[in-house]
């Protein structure tokens, strides 16, 4: 199981995810850390931070990182691995979603959001990437024509947070038949991806098969992510909560209420039995999600830890 943690500190910490034992801590120089992958074999870890995306090697004593990928001009918000391991996609405050080849320090294509994108995430088909912007506009970039085939923007009924009078989308993610985006004012929109990736631009505008309020007025919606099963969604919050809400209605099911500070980042394990988050109160947290109940916790950390990540597959 790897487990790793990171935040405000300039430090990455590994985690013995049982025992909640620190069993490493790598040194991040020059700025915080952002936002934290796992290759799915387990060989890298990758961090973003502002502007350097760095990659460490896992089973290796040296804390040195083995590559630094520059490009972004800005704070890197997200980031994540194609299958393989082989590629990398980020995105940034710089208004970019950028592809990276991991033989290579720099980036095999770049896609002009005309916004700070906050989030991004790819589809399992591995051909498409959805990206959530500063602008409140949820864009589809296909990886075949690197072009951007689809621009769904969802209707908030919330105050405007961009100068189009639109609400910031803070999360997007991805699953064979749920395409999520939840704004920063804690509304959640679902589409169906198959329907979103039928249009090209200028098409007609998909409406959403749900939306509904992930926590109350008031909060700020910092995170959301599909569970592993498709089963499940976990979103977090300014409210010091993570909620989970069931797919096929999107009824909550459960809210996790014991950090004290806001929580950032929330991760499942591989069997989406047991759920990770971290918190601006320095700590990071292992759900037991059939009984909701808190089973261990990581304290180590001298300020928030805002990202988390988990690889605990068999594979």
């Amino acid at each position: 199981v790897i487990l790793a943690t990171a935040g405000q500190d300039d430090k990455i910490r590994f985690w013995e995810a049982p025992s909640g034992v620190c069993s490493r801590i790598l040194r991040y120089a020059d700025s915080q850390v952002n936002c934290l992958e796992i290759t799915p074999d387990k060989q890298y870890l990758a961090a973003g931070g502002n502007p350097h995306i760095r990659l460490f090697e896992i089973n290796n004593a040296s804390n040195q990182s083995i590559l630094t990928l520059e490009g972004h001009t800005g704070n890197v918000t997200s980031l994540g691995f194609q299958r393989n391991g082989r590629y990398l996609y980020s995105s940034s405050e710089d208004g970019t979603v950028k592809l990276w080849d991991l033989r290579s320090p720099t980036y095999s294509r770049s896609f002009d959001s005309k916004g700070a994108v906050n989030s991004v995430a790819l589809h399992p088909n591995q051909a498409q990437i959805i990206s959530g912007d500063q602008n409140g506009s949820v864009k589809l970039w296909d990886l075949g024509s690197s072009k951007c085939i689809n621009d769904l923007i969802p209707e908030s009924h919330s105050s405007s947070t961009s100068s189009q009078g639109r609400v910031a989308i803070q999360s997007v993610d991805v699953s064979n038949d749920t395409l999520i985006a939840a704004n920063n004012h804690a509304e959640v929109f679902v589409w169906n991806p198959n329907d979103a990736s039928k249009t090209e631009n200028g098409g007609e505008a998909i409406r959403p098969k749900a939306k509904f309020r992930a926590h109350s007025f008031g909060a700020y919606l910092l995170h959301a992510k599909i569970s592993p099963d498709g089963r499940s969604l976990v979103t977090t919050s300014s409210d010091k909560t993570a909620r989970l809400f069931d797919t096929t209605n999107w009824q909550l099911t459960q809210t996790l209420s014991q950090h004290s500070k806001w929580v950032w980042d929330a991760v499942f394990s591989a069997d989406s039995s047991y759920l990770v988050t971290a918190s601006s109160d320095k700590t990071a947290r292992l759900w037991n999600l059939r009984s909701g109940a808190p089973v261990r916790q990581y304290t180590d950390h001298e300020f928030a830890v805002t990202c988390v990540a988990l690889n605990d597959s068999s594979t």
